[in-house]
């Protein structure tokens, strides 16, 4: 269950959004325990949903035509999962959306959270927020990918996620960070120098 601190830092996260207002969408959401290897949202699905992360950890991935598997995103606890192809393009899921281990999400239809931000005019600002800051992080990612060298996007990739680098496979941090299991490996070798 999300707890009392982690509700009142949503409140202040997401302008508009009251204690209150997260506890009703809290009451909407279903519990969900997802078992590891599983996939959450495959490519073509058109089921509009959103899950918060409780604990665990999802890989979103594309598979190339050659049958290599690109790691997109990482998402981890206190994270929220969805599919921005069904929810913003509405064209079906692009990506998998694989569980890397026992995962539990709080899972939200949604329209159920549409129908809610639409009786509440003064959570349009909430919702403004949240699609602010996903377009952020898409471009904060491709910036990094033309400004930095592979080795930068590794200690960047580290400092903001101390603790990936012990739950996710090497071959998934590489294909995230564009380079090969090796350079991953090399790049390692030069910064433990």
């Amino acid at each position: 269950m999300i707890g009392a601190a982690k509700i009142e830092y949503y409140a202040k996260l997401f302008i508009g959004l009251k204690p209150s207002d997260i506890l009703q969408l809290i009451d909407l959401a279903k519990s969900r325990k997802l078992e590891k290897d599983e996939l959450y949202i495959k490519e073509g699905d058109t089921r509009k949903k959103i899950a918060y992360i409780e604990s665990g950890l999802i890989r979103a991935y594309a598979v190339k035509e050659s049958g290599v598997e690109k790691t997109i995103l990482l998402l981890q606890e206190d994270k929220f999962v969805a599919s921005h192809h069904i929810l913003i393009l509405d064209v079906p899921a692009r990506y998998n959306y694989q569980v890397l281990e026992p995962t539990l999400v709080r899972e939200l239809k949604y329209e159920d959270i549409d129908a809610f931000l639409t009786n509440r005019p003064v959570l349009q600002e909430a919702r403004k927020y949240f699609l602010r800051q996903n377009l952020a992080e898409a471009l904060i990612k491709i910036e990094s990918f033309i400004m930095l060298s592979p080795e930068e996007r590794y200690l960047d990739f580290v400092e903001k996620n101390p603790d990936l680098s012990n739950r996710v496979h090497d071959k998934y941090i590489a294909s995230l960070l564009g380079i090969t299991p090796v350079s991953l490996s090399r790049i390692r070798k030069r910064i433990s120098k």
